[in-house]
C-alpha cells in the first residue's frame, strides 16, 4: 500500500512539474523546393498532438521575402489550432520587394509579447533589412524592448526573447540588448538561423538555437517540442508523424543573477592620426539607405517616413511621408524626389516641403530614383521601370517587362540607362524611349545571384558589375556581350569607378581592394591592397573624390585609399553596424552614415 501511494505521489509530482509545452519552429524558407510541404506536415503534426499550448517561429519564414511567399506561409500557419507567434529573419527582409513592410501587414507585426502562466515571451527582429551585412539591433527595436521590460510590474518575472539570429557576434551590436536584458530575469534566447540544434551561452545568457523545419537531405523535416517545467526547459526534436527524439538540451530555469554588464563593445574605436568626426547626428530610427547630398543640401530619409533636410550641418526642415522609406532620395537644385513603400514616387519643393506631384505605382518602391536632364528615372516592385517628367510628374514611358523588383540606383551613359533587377538580369534601355537595347544574364542561375544590389559603372565602352555569384563582369555597352568575366577576386556587390575613368574598383569578400584597368579587354590588375577589414559582404559602393577612394564596411569601418597607387591613407571606425555608401565632399571630407541612423562628417587635416 505504501509503495502504491509513493508511486501515485511521484506521478502527481511529475505532472505538476510539466507546466506546458510549446513548439519552436524555425527557418521554414517558404518558396524553396519542399518548404510548403514540410511546413504543412509540421502544422498537421502539432494539431494532432493536442497538448501544445502555442508555437513560436524564429524567422526566415520565406526564401526571398516576396509577398506571395509571405501570404502562402500565413495561409499554412493559419491552419494551426494553437496560437502562434512569429518574427522575421534575414531572408524575409534583405531581398524584400516591399522593403520589409509586407511582413507586418501580413502577419500583424514584426514583434510580439505575451504572457503564459508565470512566463513572458517577447519576439523581435534584428536586421539586416534591405542591406547585405551582419544582423543588428535597430534603435527603435531596442527602445521597444526597453519599454516592455521596464513596464513589467515584477522585475524578477521570468521571460524569454525570440529572435532569428543567435545573440552572438553575428549581430554586430549584440551587446546593446544583452546588456539591457541582464538587468532583468531573462531565462534564455530562442533563435534560428543556423539550421541546426545548438545550446550555448551568449554573453553569459542561455541560448537555444532550433533546427530548420526543412527536410534537407532527409525525407521529412522537423521542429522542436519544448517542455517547460518549474525548474527546467527541455528541448526535443520532433519528426512530424514519426517520433519525438530524446531530449538534446535542458535549460535550468529560475532567478538569474548576472554579476556584470557582460562583454560590452566600444561604440567608437580609435582612428588613424589626424582623422576625426567633425559633426554627428544620431536619429532615433533606422536609416536603410545613404543620404542624398548636393552642393546645397544633405537629406536623410528614415524608416519612420521622415526626410530630414540640412544645409551644411544645420537642419532647415523635415518633411513627413506616409510610409517607411528604404531608398535614398534624389535631388536637384530645388526639388527632392522620394520613393516610398506606400507604392508611390513623390516630388517635393525643398524650401517649403510642399508636394508638387505624386505618382502611384502598383507596389512598394524600394529603388533609388535618379534625376537627369529634367527626368526622374526609377524602378519599382511592380516590375516596371519608369521615366517621369520632373516638373509635372507626367509619365514619359514605362518599361514593363521585368520579372523582379529593382533596388539599386541606375546608371546613365551615352543616352542609355542601365540597371539590374532581382530576376537575374541586367537591363540596358534607350533613355529617351525606354526601348530595350539589350539584357544580360550570368551563367550561374538563381534569383539571389542577380546583379541587382550593385550600382553599375562604365568606362572604356564597357559596363562593369559585381554580383552575389562572386564574379566581376565587363560587358560591351553597345552589344551587351561579355568582354570578360572572372571569379578570381571573389567579389560581392561592391564596385566603384575612378573620376578619370581609368580604374574600376572592386572589393573582395576578404580584406582586399583591387583597381582594374577599364581599357583592357581582360581583367588587368593595376594595384591591390590588403586593407585588413576582414570578411565583408556589405553592399555599400565605392566612391572617389579628388583622387581618394572611400569605402565603408559592414562593421562601420571607413577606409580612404589613394586611387592611383592603392596606398592606404587612413581608417576610422564609427560604431559597429552596417555602413552605407560614403558620400565624399572632398578628399578631406566625407559624409558617413549607417543603418541605425548615425550620420557624421569625417575630416582629415
Amino acid at each position: 500500500m505504501k509503495i502504491i501511494l509513493h508511486l501515485l505521489l511521484l506521478t502527481l509530482s511529475l505532472k505538476s512539474q510539466t507546466a506546458f509545452r510549446f513548439a519552436h519552429i524555425s527557418d521554414t524558407h517558404i518558396g524553396s523546393a519542399t518548404a510548403a510541404e514540410d511546413l504543412r506536415r509540421t502544422v498537421h503534426d502539432i494539431n494532432s498532438l493536442g497538448n501544445i499550448s502555442f508555437a513560436i517561429l524564429t524567422g526566415d519564414i520565406t526564401e526571398f521575402g516576396a509577398d506571395h511567399q509571405l501570404r502562402l506561409a500565413k495561409q499554412i500557419l493559419d491552419s494551426l489550432t494553437v496560437p502562434w507567434y512569429i518574427v522575421p529573419g534575414n531572408h524575409d527582409m534583405k531581398w524584400s520587394e516591399s522593403g520589409g513592410i509586407s511582413f507586418s501587414k501580413i502577419f500583424g507585426s514584426e514583434r510580439f509579447v505575451f504572457d503564459h502562466e508565470e512566463y513572458t515571451f517577447l519576439g523581435l527582429h534584428q536586421g539586416p533589412r534591405m542591406r547585405m551585412g551582419d544582423a543588428y539591433w535597430a534603435t527603435e527595436d531596442v527602445a521597444w524592448l526597453d519599454s516592455v521590460l521596464s513596464a513589467m510590474k515584477n522585475p524578477k518575472r521570468r521571460f524569454f526573447i525570440a529572435t532569428h539570429y543567435p545573440a552572438d557576434s553575428g549581430i554586430a551590436n549584440w551587446d546593446v540588448v544583452t546588456t539591457l536584458v541582464r538587468k532583468y530575469n531573462i531565462q534564455a534566447f530562442l533563435n534560428g538561423h543556423w539550421h541546426r540544434n545548438y545550446f550555448g551561452y551568449f554573453d553569459g545568457i542561455p541560448g537555444v538555437v532550433g533546427r530548420s523545419n526543412l527536410r534537407a537531405r532527409d525525407s521529412v523535416g522537423g521542429y522542436n517540442l519544448v517542455e517547460v517545467r518549474n525548474d527546467s526547459m527541455i528541448y526535443s526534436t520532433r519528426i512530424p508523424g514519426r517520433e519525438t527524439k530524446h531530449p538534446w538540451a535542458i535549460v535550468q530555469l529560475g532567478e538569474r543573477i548576472y554579476l556584470s554588464d557582460g562583454n560590452m563593445q566600444a561604440r567608437i574605436n580609435a582612428a588613424s592620426t589626424n582623422v576625426r568626426v567633425a559633426w554627428e547626428e544620431r536619429f532615433r530610427t533606422s536609416m536603410s539607405a545613404p543620404p542624398a547630398v548636393t552642393d546645397r543640401y544633405r537629406t536623410f530619409a528614415l524608416m519612420d517616413g521622415s526626410v530630414h533636410i540640412y544645409k551644411d550641418e544645420k537642419k532647415i526642415a523635415t518633411l513627413y511621408t506616409q510610409a517607411p522609406i528604404v531608398a535614398s532620395p534624389a535631388l536637384d537644385k530645388s526639388r527632392i524626389v522620394v520613393a516610398s513603400t506606400d507604392s508611390s514616387i513623390s516630388c517635393y519643393e525643398i524650401t517649403t516641403q510642399k508636394m508638387i506631384w505624386k505618382v502611384k505605382t502598383g507596389a512598394s518602391v524600394v529603388a533609388v530614383p535618379l534625376i537627369d536632364d529634367g527626368v526622374v528615372y526609377c524602378g519599382s516592385s511592380d516590375r516596371k521601370f519608369r521615366a517621369i517628367n520632373l516638373k509635372k510628374g507626367t509619365l514619359l514611358w514605362s518599361f514593363d517587362s521585368l520579372q523582379g523588383h529593382v533596388e539599386a540606383k541606375p546608371l546613365i551613359v551615352d543616352e542609355k540607362i542601365i540597371f539590374g533587377a532581382w530576376d537575374e538580369h541586367l537591363y540596358c534601355l534607350d533613355k529617351k524611349s525606354g526601348t530595350l537595347l539589350w539584357k544580360w544574364k550570368g551563367d550561374k542561375p538563381g534569383i539571389l545571384l542577380s546583379p541587382a544590389a550593385c550600382e553599375p559603372v562604365s568606362a572604356g565602352g564597357k559596363v562593369f558589375i559585381v554580383a552575389p555569384d562572386r564574379y566581376t563582369t565587363a560587358i560591351d555597352i553597345i552589344t551587351g556581350k561579355e568582354v570578360w568575366r572572372t571569379n578570381r577576386f571573389q567579389v560581392r556587390e561592391t564596385i566603384g569607378m575612378s573620376e578619370d575613368g581609368e580604374r574600376v574598383y572592386i572589393r573582395t569578400m576578404n580584406d582586399s581592394l583591387y583597381a582594374l584597368s577599364t581599357m583592357s579587354n581582360k581583367p588587368e590588375v593595376i594595384w591591390n591592397l590588403h586593407a585588413g577589414f576582414g570578411y565583408d559582404i556589405n553592399s555599400a559602393q565605392i566612391r572617389e573624390k579628388d583622387g581618394v577612394l572611400f569605402y565603408a564596411t559592414k562593421n562601420g569601418l571607413l577606409i580612404a585609399v589613394d586611387g592611383k597607387s592603392g596606398r592606404l591613407l587612413w581608417k576610422i571606425k564609427v560604431d559597429n553596424v552596417i555602413a552605407h555608401t560614403p558620400i565624399p565632399i572632398s578628399k578631406n571630407k566625407v559624409i558617413f552614415s549607417n543603418i541605425i541612423g548615425t550620420v557624421c562628417k569625417v575630416t582629415t587635416d
